[in-house]
């Protein structure tokens, strides 16, 4: 039965290859799922009917141990085979007979025995030569053995191999015994027919023309080749449009004439089998070479193709090749030297291949010179060097880029007084040198290396060891057999791979993501991620935040910033304007056109057509939109006899087209809905004319405008306009369409709390098998619990709290668990946000906690890279019931994809959507005594109590001054004043008493002296802060006012008709404009019910004495920034708030003349580009240039804190009743002024000589 079910699905198998060889076919889901059955019924054994024959090995024990007893469950002869010598030189081979399709390898122990193998590797091959090792992922070599003598472990291949001879190389086994193996193979025999082509030769096939043309058609085939360039197909199309598929440096290039489309696969010239695929689509071709795709469009004319391929032979040539692997830092060949080199005549050559740019090609010593040669390369050039008694005799130099992988030939001879290397024969270079000295070489020649120190050989090697493949070895051109080397009949090696070139492209197909630039050695691969927008071991995460929220939450102020919508995913970084307001932070996405725009009439008498070409691209404006709660633009149009919409029950003169893609035709405007057919003042019932719903369509002869804002998200953004009714006899019209500008990040808030250990949220499988990024935020007072989880049959990732103060990111690719660490050294469990990000890719993986610096963990060498998990992702708990997670998860993302934990807690036990509380986390970035306010999805700063503005009270408020402007900020005036009741007591007036001021200002300006603030009282009492004059030029002075011991300041606290003066030494080592120093005063003087304070001119100066009167009638002409006094910002209330009891007379607007920036973000800005990036650069920076100043008027920023501290005590009755008597009688003991012209103003105090027992002391 079991041989007839076998010759039943032989006939099958004949069947489907004859009915589906042919190199053009439909694709008919019938044939492709009988051959898929057919494929999986493939797993026949092989070896149990094999005879002796087919078995061979490097050696055997004894005849019982043979490799023909080498068969599963069998026990003839010793019960299996066993080598000689049990080491990694020995292979067991079997030749299956003819090419076999091979889906599965089975091995056990020697029977009776200890011996048995723990893991191997396997090879193939069509001709017993050119072996070729089976890769699990690409990368693995290595498979799991046996545990014991008895059980059978098979390995089924996730892609059938083909191919006539397979051996098995025994990498470890029982420490307790020997190699010991019994093998089973299985399959099913492989039939096609093949072509040999010479170079020269060609095939033509021309399609028969078909009825109907079907939308997807299909060549494909297999090649194998030595050659590393030729033409492999070329198809004609129509009108002399073609396609050629050829082999360039063993790369497969797909071009159409002259224009290159595509380039694939590498190491293509290995003389092993390649499947070619190339599917023809309507508008595109896929071309496939092995399991890597890639697509590409193609013109319409390719539609119907002649194919040609080369001259026939319908058998296929098997050129013997035999290459040798030096593997690692230990691998040699050595060989003895010719006969004929004695006499000096030396002819040597070899081809070589190597993705590393040094390593030891060749050396050898010249006895008679007690000298030595080394034939190496270095910086991936060819040299040769010739060194006696430790200095250089000869140096030789030839080739470069000779670590491309492609095979390099180099040839050394030496004859008479001549020596010359060569790279590549005559499409290469050589060098040349003469020499005065016989080249008479030693009995050995070492290969890639030297043997270790102890074996009795005398080789030196001062450079790197050489990694790669040699082939084509000649001494005096006689070919040296390789085989006998393998079978210890010639030479001598170590570590190396005999009969296969093992070389590996690493960067084929590249792991480097988003356009990094791969390059690579022998053993790994590097990414150049430059220019790239993004970093990492593969360029996966990228380097900019997803939101303008994301940066505004990094403390970074409005600019531009790189905005990378979907992180590690494909959307690239975009350029974008980030307005952090006090309420909302702004994605502002500009067009080419956002101007006020005159309509300009067509001499066709056509419609007026406007198309918006946005400065993001498509991909990335539809992420912002999505993301966004609110997105708004405005559309504004001014007419003068030109209708807008005409009547909702006619066809609109004017339309817009908006929403993703194409966008879709839309007939309503700004501020009105969807689908209304009106304008917004048609919903408010405000229109000029009542009888339609636009106030351009009244059709008046005079200038009107229909504007507001579209904020359906689902109909932005404008891509075009079309205005209709402009071509009439004295119509106008002008438009706007304004930024697209959005605001509000779902993604960054999206939270859920976790209230028990046993809480958790689910969701699908993530699947991240060679890269995969997470970022979350937490916050807890837990001091353990698991973040995260998903597990597969084996593979797993997990990342924890382990401890207050330790993340543990962990995880198995099938190389045994990995785990990577980071110890903050500071609680975690503190209830505030702490960021994390977890990487793995197929190099390393990385773990950053915060702004900590990151951790990583090297990947194994040539380990697995996959991640396979097929379980559900855990949330906030485990599969596996650990102690789950306590606390708020946000902003969880996967390779750059959000997770909605809102939604999914809402219907979740246990887990509740969002988590407030973010003051404690980001409280610090308000400013200025701003004060951070909760919000459910974040927070603002509240800048009422502060001099500043903006998001995080940051900015100054500024104000030009002229000499005629006045700022006046009235206080409440007392009650018990207005009724002239002077004899009440201090405590009536406790709100208007003041027990201490606190001021701040900044200021810029050329004038002194100059009064930058004056503040007055019901009883005749004031402060003044003053500029004092020092030396004849102003501007010295202010200069001086940085870099100098200056005299910078003069306060005055009077009681008229005496003033209380007090000097102040404003001392400076260096100090810049945005420095700020504090000035104390102390005194038991309190400054009883103050009326108002004056910035600029004033006005009421009736009290002040005369110098001081004239000084306040000059007003102030510069800038000034930030008043504050004590809780009251003058400034910023006459400037933002007009209801305040501000007085203002004379010119005053709003400046940026405080600011080191300017106050409109467009006016002076400069980008940088993404190559810009590099260096230090803080990626959070916005991409901005402040102007700063050189002007003249070099700018004072002087932050004085006045502290008046009085003691009223127990005769502060009589102090108020007798006040003006005090006053007389108070003097100042402090600083003694300095003669001279800086200090115009004097008192009586000034010039006692003795201090009476009611002066008072004012420390500076």
């Amino acid at each position: 039965n079991g041989t007839a079910t076998d010759a039943v699905l032989l006939l099958l198998r004949l069947f489907c290859n004859i009915l589906f060889s042919k190199l053009v076919h439909d694709s008919n889901p019938l044939s492709f799922w009988l051959c898929d059955w057919l494929t999986e019924v493939c797993d026949s054994p092989l070896v149990s009917n094999l005879p002796p024959s087919s078995f061979r090995s490097s050696s055997q024990l004894s005849s019982s141990h043979g490799p023909g007893f080498a068969k599963v469950n069998r026990r003839e002869g010793a019960g299996g085979w066993s080598p000689l010598h049990s080491d990694r030189y020995q292979w067991l081979e079997v030749d299956l007979g003819r090419r076999t399709q091979i889906t599965a390898v089975a091995t056990q122990g020697r029977y009776g025995s200890s011996d048995w193998l723990m893991a191997y590797v396997l090879m193939f091959s069509d001709t017993g030569h050119n072996w070729r090792q089976h890769r699990q992922e690409d990368s693995i070599g290595a498979f799991p053995g046996n545990s014991n003598a008895d059980s059978v472990v098979q390995y089924k291949f996730q892609q059938p191999v083909i191919a006539r001879y397979l051996r098995l190389v025994p990498l470890d086994w029982n420490p307790s015994g020997r190699i010991g193996l019994r093998l089973e193979i299985y399959g099913c025999p492989y039939t096609s027919d093949v072509a040999s082509f010479d170079g020269s030769s060609s095939m033509l096939y021309r399609l028969s023309p078909r009825p109907s043309r079907t939308a997807r058609e299909l060549i494909s085939l297999k090649f194998k080749t030595l050659r590393n360039a030729g033409t492999l197909l070329h198809a004609e199309g129509q009108r002399d449009h073609s396609l050629t598929l050829a082999l360039e440096k063993g790369k497969l290039l797909l071009s159409s004439g002259r224009q290159h489309l595509v380039s694939l696969g590498s190491l293509l010239d290995d003389q092993h089998w390649h499947h070619v695929k190339v599917e023809r689509f309507s508008t595109h071709l896929n071309l496939t070479v092995d399991k890597n795709t890639q697509q590409v469009h193609i013109p319409a004319e390719l539609s119907h193709w002649d194919i040609h391929q080369g001259n026939v032979t319908f058998s296929c040539a098997e050129p013997v090749s035999v290459a040798v692997t030096f593997t690692g830092s230990q691998s040699f060949l050595q060989l003895p030297g010719s006969t004929g080199w004695t006499l000096g005549v030396v002819s040597l050559e070899l081809h070589f291949r190597t993705w590393n740019k040094a390593g030891l090609l060749l050396t050898f010593d010249l006895p008679q010179e007690e000298a030595v040669v080394w034939l190496y390369l270095n910086d991936a050039r060819l040299c040769l060097q010739i060194h006696k008694a430790g200095r250089v005799l000869r140096e030789l130099s030839t080739g470069s880029s000779l670590n491309d992988g492609q095979w390099h030939s180099v040839g050394l001879r030496s004859r008479q007084d001549h020596l010359t290397i060569t790279v590549d024969k005559e499409e290469g270079s050589s060098a040349h040198t003469s020499i005065s000295f016989p080249f008479v070489t030693g009995s050995h020649l070492f290969f890639g290396g030297c043997p270790a120190e102890g074996s009795g050989h005398e080789c030196e090697n001062p450079f790197k060891v050489f990694q790669g493949c040699m082939r084509l070895l000649t001494l005096d051109s006689q070919p040296v057999d390789l085989i006998k080397v393998q079978e210890r009949l010639l030479g001598n090696y170590s570590h190396l791979q005999i009969d296969m070139c093992g070389i590996i492209d690493r960067c084929s197909p590249s792991h480097c993501e988003h356009g990094g630039r791969c390059s690579q050695s022998w053993s790994t691969f590097h990414c150049n991620c430059s220019n790239s927008g993004y970093k990492g071991a593969t360029c996966h995460s990228s380097m900019y935040e997803q939101s303008c929220e994301a940066y505004k939450h990094k403390g970074n102020t409005s600019g531009h910033y790189y905005i990378d919508v979907d992180g590690s995913g494909p959307i690239k970084p975009q350029l974008i304007y980030c307005n952090m307001t006090e309420d909302s932070t702004w994605m502002v996405i500009q067009h080419n056109n956002t101007e006020l725009t005159r309509v300009q009439p067509s001499p066709e008498g056509k419609q007026h057509s406007a198309h918006f070409d946005y400065s993001s691209e498509e991909e990335q404006l539809a992420a912002i939109i999505s993301q966004s709660d609110h997105c708004e633009q405005e559309l504004s149009y001014h007419c003068r006899k030109s209708r807008l919409l005409n009547t909702p029950e006619g066809s609109p003169f004017s339309w817009w087209v908006g929403g993703p893609g194409p966008g879709q035709v839309q007939t309503y405007w700004g501020g009105a809905l969807p689908g209304s057919h009106q304008c917004a003042c048609g919903l408010q019932d405000t229109c000029l004319d009542p009888k339609h719903y636009c106030n351009c369509d009244a059709d008046h002869d005079q200038w009107a405008n229909d504007s507001g804002l579209l904020t359906h998200k689902e109909t932005l953004p404008v891509r075009s306009l079309v205005l209709g009714d402009v071509q009439r006899l004295g119509s106008e019209a002008a438009y706007r369409v304004g930024p697209l500008s959005c605001h509000g990040d779902k993604n960054f808030w999206n939270a859920a709390f976790f209230d028990k250990e046993t809480s958790y949220l689910h969701f699908p499988t993530f699947h991240g098998e060679l890269s995969a990024d997470i970022s979350f935020l937490f916050k807890t007072t837990a001091s353990s619990g698991v973040f995260l989880e998903n597990l597969g049959i084996k593979d797993f990732i997990r990342i924890e709290l382990s401890s207050s103060t330790e993340v543990v990111f962990s995880f198995d690719v099938g190389n045994g668990p990995l785990e990577v660490r980071v110890e903050a050294g500071v609680p975690l469990n503190d209830n505030r946000w702490h960021s994390v990000r977890a990487e793995r890719n197929v190099k390393e993986a990385s773990l950053r906690v915060d702004e900590l610096p990151a951790a990583t963990q090297e990947a194994p060498a040539d380990g697995h890279i996959h991640l396979q998990l097929n379980s559900q992702l855990f949330i906030g708990g485990t599969a596996s019931r650990q102690k789950g997670f306590q606390g708020c998860i946000r902003s969880l993302q996967l390779n750059g994809i959000t997770l909605d934990l809102e939604e999914r807690a809402k219907i979740t036990p246990g887990v509740r959507p969002g988590c407030p509380g973010h003051c404690s986390s980001y409280g610090s970035l308000c400013q200025n005594q701003g004060r951070c306010v909760e919000r459910a999805n974040g927070f603002t700063c509240d800048c009422g109590l502060s001099a500043y503005t903006g998001a995080f009270c940051h900015k100054e408020v500024s104000a030009s001054f002229k000499s005629e402007t006045s700022v006046s900020y009235i206080f409440k005036e007392p009650y018990e004043l207005s009724r002239n009741d002077s004899a009440l007591p201090s405590s009536i007036y406790s709100d208007m008493t003041l027990r201490g001021e606190k001021i701040s200002l900044s200021f810029r300006t050329s004038q002194s002296p100059a009064l930058l603030l004056y503040v007055s009282s019901f009883y005749r009492e004031y402060l003044a802060l003053l500029i004092n004059k020092h030396g004849e030029d102003v501007q010295t002075t202010l200069r001086l006012l940085f870099f100098g011991k200056v005299k910078c300041l003069v306060f005055f606290l009077c009681f008229p008709p005496q003033c209380l003066l007090t000097k102040l030494l404003c001392v400076f080592s260096q100090i810049d404009q945005n420095a700020r120093e504090e000035f104390n005063l102390t005194s038991d003087v309190e400054f009883n019910a103050i009326k108002s304070l004056v910035l600029g001119r004033v006005h009421e100066s009736d009290d002040l004495d005369a110098e001081l009167a004239r000084l306040a009638s000059l007003g102030f002409t510069g800038c000034l920034s930030a008043v504050h006094f004590n809780s009251i910002s003058p400034l910023k209330a006459a400037l933002l708030h007009p209801d305040s009891p501000v007085i203002i007379t004379g010119p005053l607007a709003q400046s940026s003349c405080g600011s080191s920036s300017p106050a409109n973000p467009y006016a002076a800005e400069t980008t940088r580009s993404l190559s810009d990036q590099t260096g230090s650069v803080d990626p959070g920076q916005p991409l901005v240039n402040a102007i700063r100043s050189d002007s003249a008027l070099i700018g004072g920023v002087i932050a004085v804190v006045i502290f008046i501290t009085v003691s009223a005590m127990a005769i502060m009755a009589r102090f108020i009743y007798r006040r003006k008597e005090t006053y007389r009688n108070q003097e100042v003991k402090g600083v003694q002024p300095e003669d001279g012209p800086e200090f115009p103003y004097s008192s009586q105090a000034d010039s006692q000589s003795a201090p009476s027992e009611h002066q008072k002391e004012y420390f500076i």
